[in-house]
């Protein structure tokens, strides 16, 4: 991600590096940028501009984390030179050394395990090793994991995915087969809060290796300068595969909550529950899709949905930012209008960023929005419940009406439901379907990232 912001001209080069920027309702001193992004710059002359803005996106590419660039407004019209061939960044290559080491003594824990398994994480997907983590899983046979931050990192019809890892927060099996197991293979995962079940993942380090971009940890040992693509491929090239009859593998699409191998009947009377609207999802959603899900309701229960083949998931997992989605929506139905874009958010997000509705209208993007009112924010009710979590209703489905544009439609019932899907195979356009469930209507996993979160604040 890069950020560009503009700056007030009347204020002295000398001072812009105190300058606050405004992003949504907070003050940002931009010296915070350095802190929070991989690398920052300030344009203060045509003259140095070309150069400085190849650094910040050379290091927004070689690092794949987001990096700021701000314009003050009395430099927008400055002359610059054409800039030479962009740097494109090249990896060293990894400590031969430390590479070897790393790759022995992880072979030594892995051809005395059992029952290993694998854990996929986020990294694969922002450096886009999802090729060589896939041959590794050829090559062994081993069961793998992911968590919500890695989640589609492959085709989650693998016959080698056993399903969402998050600690207690776990389907039963998935929690005690990784638990158990007598090594685990940790690839570019990030131990996050959410992403960990709220720390409750519990993992051995006597038993784990822990390979991130450019560290591998072994029990108690750190290997640095090895890359985890040589450390995957060095991998893959000397292990061998397993008997998968000896793996206890039980796949995903056998048991995971929401699936589309388990029959889905509506009964058309029946008032929807975010269960059963889940459910009518894991057979809604098609091949190659690009599935959105908001923080809180959308995204605990979207994270235990099988996705079908070729599908990409995101979710605001790591920062939890609420609005989040609706921006991101847009963004991923211009960048990919050649695939179905769908959107599952809560109404007190959507109100956050709702006006991004009216670009997507404007531009004739057609992604599927599926909107949940349960009359507040739900995610935080299951904190603490006070009055300040309630928000102001609306007819959300009318807002395409008042954008101009698209398909609104109300939904309270199964059959309903039915009927609204039934019409959005046949729109060309934007479709927005408000889904009406019970206010306290979540899944398990929410629950109990609320009654953690409570706890850690002293509000239980």
């Amino acid at each position: 991600m890069v950020v560009i912001t503009g700056a007030p001209a009347t204020i002295n080069f000398r001072t812009r590096p105190l300058l606050h920027h405004t992003l949504g309702d907070y003050q940002i001193p931009l010296r915070m940028y350095e802190k929070i992004t991989a690398a920052s710059t300030q344009l203060s002359s045509g003259e140095t501009a070309p150069d400085e803005i190849d650094r910040v996106l050379s290091t927004c590419l070689y690092y794949q984390l987001p990096v700021y660039i701000s314009i003050p407004s009395d430099v927008v019209m400055m002359k610059c030179d054409r800039p030479g061939a962009f740097p494109f960044p090249v990896h060293a290559p990894s400590d031969p050394s430390a590479l070897d080491e790393a790759i022995n003594e992880t072979l030594a824990m892995l051809d005395n395990a059992q029952r290993p398994v694998v854990i996929g994480g986020v990294e694969l997907i922002r450096f886009k090793l999802q090729n060589e983590f896939a041959g590794l899983l050829d090559k062994t046979g081993f069961p793998y994991v992911t968590m919500m931050l890695g989640k589609t990192v492959l085709s989650e019809q693998h016959p080698q995915f056993i399903g969402l890892f998050e600690g207690d927060r776990s389907r039963d099996y998935v929690r005690e087969r990784v638990e158990s197991a007598d090594c685990i293979l940790q690839l570019g995962e990030l131990m996050t809060d959410f992403n960990t079940g709220g720390f409750t993942t519990r993992l051995d380090d006597l038993k784990t290796i822990s390979a991130n971009i450019r560290t591998v940890k072994i029990k108690h040992h750190y290997f640095e300068n090895v890359y985890l693509c040589d450390f995957i491929l060095g991998l893959t090239a000397k292990l061998a595969r397993r008997d998968v009859a000896t793996l206890e593998i039980q796949r995903a699409v056998d048991g995971c909550v929401h699936r589309h191998t388990e029959p889905y009947r509506p009964n058309a009377q029946q008032a929807l529950t975010i269960k059963r609207f889940f459910d009518r999802m894991s057979h809604f959603v098609e091949k190659d899709s690009i599935v959105i899900a908001e923080t809180g309701v959308s995204l605990f229960s979207a994270a235990e949905m099988l996705m079908p083949e070729g599908a990409t998931f995101i979710g605001q997992t790591f920062y939890g930012s609420i609005g989040y989605t609706v921006g991101a929506t847009l963004g991923v139905s211009m960048a990919a209008q050649d695939r179905r874009v769908v959107l599952f958010v809560g109404d007190g997000a959507f109100q956050v960023t709702c006006q991004d509705l009216s670009t997507m209208i404007r531009y004739g993007l057609k992604p599927a929005i599926f909107l949940l009112n349960n009359d507040g924010y739900t995610i935080e009710r299951v904190i603490v419940d006070r009055p300040y979590n309630d928000i102001q209703p609306w007819r959300y489905h009318k807002l395409v009406e008042v954008f101009g544009g698209g398909l609104g439609l109300d939904v309270h019932t199964e059959g309903e439901l039915e009927d609204a899907l039934n019409r959005v195979t046949t729109a060309d356009g934007l479709v927005f379907i408000e889904i009406h469930t019970g206010r306290l209507d979540c899944p398990e996993a929410l629950r109990s990232a609320g009654r953690s979160m409570a706890k850690i604040n002293q509000l239980d």
